[in-house]
């Protein structure tokens, strides 16, 4: 006799019933870090966005999106975003746009 066979006779009336946990949404707590490098590139100018705290399947979907909004290309890894050039303004305004939190860092 199993568990569920033991809770039937104690509770003949009850009706068992599926249940499922609600997703619960991803919430950046922190804002995201918008800064200008050219350091360690060859003179490459390369806007790099840090301070992801998600999961590493919803920074792709953010870079991508970056990416063919911009139409310019770019990398992830570790939780951070590298896109070619200087485009902090229209990457902020596009993540803003997403939901996010964004903080400028230099010039």
């Amino acid at each position: 006799m199993d568990l569920r066979d033991q809770l039937k006779n104690l509770f003949p009336e009850h009706e068992e019933q599926d249940f499922e946990m609600p997703e619960e949404e991803f919430k950046q707590k922190e804002p995201l870090v918008c800064k200008f490098e050219k350091k360690g590139r060859n003179g490459k100018p390369v806007t790099i966005v840090e301070g992801w705290e998600g999961s590493e399947e919803d920074l792709k979907k953010i870079s991508k999106k970056i990416k063919t909004t911009l139409g310019i290309g770019g990398s992830e890894k570790d939780g951070t975003i590298i896109i070619q050039g200087d485009n902090r303004d229209k990457i902020m305004t596009i993540l803003k746009d997403m939901g996010y939190k964004t903080k400028r860092v230099g010039g």
